[in-house]
């Protein structure tokens, strides 16, 4: 067993979590990557076109390094920890999904159909980003956070909003996956 290219199991990971989720609540901190956006959006000058932006944007710098750190470890983990071992996947999700017009299952940690840029730049991949990025754009918005603000802070701080906002994305997914995705392929 390669510890290194291998996926970390849940008990080093979890824990490790739980160790950063415990210092920010500590600290009086939040985590959420779409709280990231806001900050962005105000250091650029959205709070002079809404009261939403409207926050000092140095107190949430620090959130900023989460962004950074987020790009420069999956670039590292896609491109120096990876190990091109094919996913192991259910029977019947390799026969569905090859129904759905998806080849080398399992090859890639993401479908090529869906994310090489000949699949982003046709029509189809441009209306679906567009449309989805709506979407999440007015979810996250709707939902005041992200999956990752309340599935980890917010449920780890015990917020009954986040319970019920992680209940509606488990079903938007269930319904995105067995219901719509495969009108769209």
């Amino acid at each position: 067993m390669n510890y290194i290219l291998d996926p970390w199991p849940w008990y080093v990971s979890g824990p490790l979590i739980t160790v950063v989720m415990a210092l920010l609540l500590y600290h009086g901190k939040t985590f959420g990557m779409s709280s990231n956006l806001k900050t962005m959006c105000t250091m650029v000058g959205a709070d002079k076109v809404s009261d939403f932006f409207k926050l000092d944007w140095k107190d949430y710098t620090w959130n900023l390094f989460v962004v950074a750190g987020a790009i420069i470890g999956g670039f590292i983990g896609s491109h120096y920890l990876s190990n091109d071992s094919i996913t192991n996947l259910n029977p019947t999700t390799i026969t569905e999904l090859k129904d759905l017009g998806f080849n080398n299952i399992g090859a890639q940690l993401v479908p090529a159909e869906l994310y090489d840029w000949d699949a982003v730049m046709s029509t189809k991949g441009l209306a679906l980003l567009i449309i989805g990025g709506l979407l999440v754009g007015f979810g996250t918005r709707y939902a005041d956070g992200c999956t990752s603000g309340h599935a980890i802070s917010g449920l780890s701080s015990l917020q009954k909003p986040s319970l019920i906002a992680v209940i509606g994305f488990f079903i938007g997914g269930l319904i995105m996956a067995n219901l719509i995705l495969p009108l769209i392929f």
